[in-house]
């Protein structure tokens, strides 16, 4: 395991170099109050042998990290995610470079905020990522400029019984999605917001047939 301070490549994170050099590399995408540790042991169960990039977000709500700002539960700040979504493209690339992998073969694990800035990272700068497994996404913004996602393939893992993001948002998120091209998996669990091992395993399902 590599550990890097964020002054050099812009975010405090982890990377794990992985066995498999014909893997993909996982990016990782923390939830409210989470870090870069979050998610590491969910990526190497998910994509075992696969690199792994985690990092922690800078933005801050009342002292725990999340990849952009809010308003309010559901509310987000659209100018924030589009500077953050940006940022967070040129830490990938950054990265890239440091670490020797491929930068056309990156694909996002988020949940909750994560699975958002994923979502974001899709719709306005689709070249950042190769593929997505969004669990408990909604719809981040609308981008002025409509993506091309074709090619492209992502997992939306989302719950029915989630308290934070509606049935309809997930819904419209995964039509924004296809309406892009990309190629989407909708599973619907009967389930809160939390993730449960059956999210988990409908990940690692996709990621088999999907690399």
């Amino acid at each position: 395991m590599v550990d890097r301070a964020g002054d050099e490549l812009g975010f405090i994170h982890r990377f794990v170099r992985g066995s498999n050099a014909s893997a993909p590399t996982i990016l990782l995408l923390h939830g409210t109050g989470g870090d870069e540790t979050d998610l590491l042991g969910i990526g190497e169960s998910i994509a075992p042998g696969a690199s792994l990039l985690s990092p922690r977000g800078k933005s801050l709500d009342e002292g725990y990290p999340r990849f952009f700002r809010r308003f309010a539960e559901g509310q987000f700040d659209e100018a924030d995610i589009s500077f953050r979504a940006g940022e967070l493209a040129d830490f990938l690339a950054a990265a890239s470079d440091y670490y020797k992998f491929d930068a056309n073969r990156v694909i996002a694990l988020g949940f909750s905020n994560g699975a958002n800035i994923a979502a974001a990272l899709l719709l306005l700068k689709p070249q950042t990522l190769s593929g997505a497994m969004l669990l408990r996404a909604m719809v981040p913004l609308n981008p002025k400029t409509p993506p091309d996602l074709s090619g492209k393939s992502v997992l939306m893992c989302s719950a029915k019984l989630d308290p934070i993001v509606p049935t309809e948002n997930a819904q419209r998120l995964a039509t924004i999605l296809e309406s892009a091209g990309a190629n989407v998996t909708l599973k619907w669990f009967n389930t809160g917001h939390g993730l449960t091992q059956d999210d988990l395993a409908a990940c690692a399902d996709w990621y088999s047939h999907s690399t």
